[in-house]
């Protein structure tokens, strides 16, 4: 069903501190960063962060009641304080999946909640499809199943008709030759030797992003530093040249037969920019019993709007789904 969004304002659970950090070695020389907080014995919950390669942050753990979730917050391979830093050796969307299992396993949970915005929307639908007997609910934001089309909404020009200031930056420093194809001029630069070159692009592509995110935007986004620019962009670039290493376009819509018992949770963005609404609509329209709340807000969990719907189904959440 289609839910309106609630006009009631939210206050995030206190942010608390994790009961426990580690890391995990994992295939092919990575290791990855985790972190559990809340209640030790509570309902565990698995959180899938975006880019991909955008890295964990502690505001992340406020959506949950600490007591009565156990939230197990990790950096996916090569951002964070995962390692090797930026790599994206043996790096795809299937070693996370294994990723997240290992993770699982190591913690000894049978099942839990994923949870996850932008790319980790993805990532979660993927995951569940994959593993349908592990997830108990999904809970997602902003949502974006890596199809060409919403890559060509966002590196093609479909979004630039909205920000042509923000886009002229972000085609400005490559060549006009090359502008046909912008995913594989900045992988040129992203993958170069010059290492001046590609922080210069790696942040060019980061901004362009961020700058996009909130409603409120001016369309310019703030700097980012060169260490996480160097990840965000080389591995979510990696990961778009790729077209996520999925069997074939529209694979997740394809799929949704196999989590059609799985309860959904979706929260949209009507004025997301970054990931349009009409794809969490139609993933809505793809599987039954879901529910979708679009709500005035963009695409970053921190909008108020967005914010304070994620956290009322996390409080309302059916236990033992």
């Amino acid at each position: 069903m289609l839910e309106q969004a609630s006009d009631k304002g939210a206050q995030l659970h206190r942010l608390v501190e994790p009961f426990d950090k580690r890391e995990i070695a994992v295939s092919g020389g990575h290791t990855i960063y985790l972190e559990q907080s809340g209640k030790k014995d509570g309902e565990p919950v698995v959180v899938l962060h975006g880019g991909p390669g955008g890295g964990c942050h502690p505001g992340m753990r406020r959506f949950f009641d600490p007591d009565r979730y156990r939230v197990v917050l990790f950096d996916q391979r090569g951002c964070g304080k995962s390692k090797p830093h930026a790599s994206v050796e043996n790096n795809t969307t299937w070693d996370l999946i294994e990723d997240i299992e290992i993770i699982r396993q190591a913690l000894g949970i049978e099942n839990w909640v994923v949870f996850g915005g932008s790319w980790g929307a993805t990532l979660s639908l993927l995951y569940a499809q994959a593993h349908p007997e592990r997830a108990r609910a999904l809970v997602l934001r902003g949502v974006f199943t890596m199809t060409q089309a919403e890559l060509d909404w966002f590196y093609a020009g479909g979004v630039a008709r909205y920000f042509p200031e923000a886009w002229e930056r972000f085609i400005g420093i490559i060549p006009k030759s090359e502008r046909g194809d912008l995913i594989a001029a900045y992988h040129r630069r992203l993958f170069g030797e010059d290492d001046s070159e590609l922080i210069r692009h790696a942040r060019a592509w980061a901004r362009w992003e961020n700058a996009l995110a909130t409603m409120e935007t001016d369309g310019v986004g703030h700097e980012p530093s060169a260490y996480y620019a160097r990840a965000f962009a080389r591995i979510e670039n990696h990961y778009f040249t790729h077209k996520g290493w999925l069997r074939e376009d529209g694979q997740i819509m394809a799929d949704m037969a196999r989590i059609a018992h799985i309860p959904g949770y979706i929260v949209q963005g009507r004025y997301d920019m970054v990931c349009p609404p009409h794809t969490a609509f139609k993933l809505h329209k793809a599987w039954p019993g879901s529910v979708l709340r679009l709500v005035k807000g963009g695409h970053a969990m921190s909008e108020p709007a967005i914010a304070a719907e994620l956290l009322d189904f996390m409080d309302n959440l059916p236990k033992n789904h």
